[in-house]
């Protein structure tokens, strides 16, 4: 009896000694610090407007998103991890849409959205009201790329990336060089938006079909204005009125930009002419990278999500066709200086406007993180 009793008094003793600990401080108790939420967008799985696989509806692609740069008041998407942590190291990606597009549409044409968990994503995808980027949008486009850093934290982006399809190219090719972003972009990657380091030749065809079928669902694609100089080979006819001041802002683009940044190129293989893609690049040459190498083939069996509903009727293959399945050639110039990314990527017998496909995007994806900066 004695002996039990000095056992209880010891165990008294115990838990009134772990009583006075907080549970924090004990291993398995600690309270988990809440996600961190961005400039107030709450975060969704899966995430909010998205598309479904197929049939897109037109309602949704034309939504303006669920954050709002507060200087300007305008819309925009704002996608990252559900889970993300303060403090945390993640790569943020400013994506463009095209001439003509809409910012849930290329949401969905390069669904960045699908792998923000997986790889650690911050995604923002603004909207031109005039659905084509000009100057006048620049102070938009820094408002956002400010209100990300400034929540993330400078120091816990460990790399800033632009992305950009066709008109949306031809613009990140312009910002890079403007004093806000020079400094600031670690890559770019072009979607059908010009190739730096040399540019392949325009199929003959190439542009949208002359007359859109009347019975057309709601527009849910990029209706491209000429990304760079050479993508403006076909009849005028046959693609949208150019806004003024563009033609001449792809000419000035003609020359490289000065700063330093990683570069990816991804086009479909019925948009350019025979030649296809040059195996050389000037931009490659200034990093001192090594000779291109073909990497191993890319291989999807499911489509990507989006296309140009609205110019099916006639079809125009170097535009784009229905989305479906496809296979990417992939292409690298290794041993770059600086650990910096150069590398094209050629989807087979895909045109202008069929959404990404999974595996090809998540293939784009891993180029970008391989960069070191």
């Amino acid at each position: 009896m004695l002996r039990q009793a000095a056992n209880l008094a010891s165990y008294s003793i115990i838990l009134s000694a772990l009583a006075a600990i907080p549970l924090a401080a004990i291993p398995g108790y600690a309270r988990k610090a809440p996600p961190l939420q961005l400039a107030g967008v709450s975060c969704e799985i899966p995430p909010a407007l998205h598309c479904p696989d197929a049939n897109c509806p037109g309602p949704t692609v034309i939504e303006q998103g669920d954050a709002v740069e507060p200087k300007t008041g305008r819309k925009f998407f704002l996608d990252y991890p559900c889970d993300l942590k303060r403090g945390e190291k993640v790569t943020f990606i400013l994506s463009l849409h095209g001439f003509g597009s809409y910012g849930n549409w290329q949401r969905h044409y390069f669904p960045l959205m699908d792998y923000k968990e997986k790889y650690r994503l911050v995604i923002a995808t603004p909207n031109a009201p005039a659905k084509f980027w000009a100057p006048s949008d620049d102070e938009y486009l820094q408002n956002i790329v400010t209100l990300v850093f400034d929540q993330i934290g400078r120091e816990n982006i460990k790399a800033f990336w632009l992305v950009g399809h066709s008109q949306g190219g031809m613009t990140s090719n312009r910002i890079i060089r403007t004093d806000f972003f020079k400094d600031k972009v670690d890559g770019w990657l072009s979607l059908s938006g010009g190739r730096l380091g040399g540019n392949p030749g325009r199929g003959g065809n190439f542009g949208p079909p002359r007359a859109p079928s009347p019975a057309s669902p709601p527009a849910s694609s990029d209706t491209a204005a000429p990304a760079s100089a050479n993508q403006a080979n076909a009849p005028s006819s046959d693609r949208p009125a150019i806004p003024a001041g563009i033609a001449a802002a792809a000419a000035a683009l003609r020359e490289s930009p000065t700063n330093d940044f990683s570069f990816i190129y991804e086009t479909g293989q019925r948009e350019m002419d025979d030649k296809g893609i040059p195996e050389t690049s000037e931009w490659a040459a200034k990093y001192g990278c090594g000779a291109r190498v073909r990497l191993p083939d890319v291989v999807d069996t499911q489509a990507g999500y989006v296309y140009d509903s609205t110019r099916q009727n006639p079809p125009n293959p170097a535009w784009g066709l229905l989305p479906r399945p496809g296979t990417a050639e992939v292409f690298e110039y290794p041993r770059c200086r600086n650990g910096r990314i150069v590398a094209d990527v050629v989807r087979l017998d895909k045109g202008h406007t069929e959404g990404l496909e999974p595996h090809v995007s998540e293939q784009l994806i891993k180029l970008m993180l391989s960069a070191k900066k």
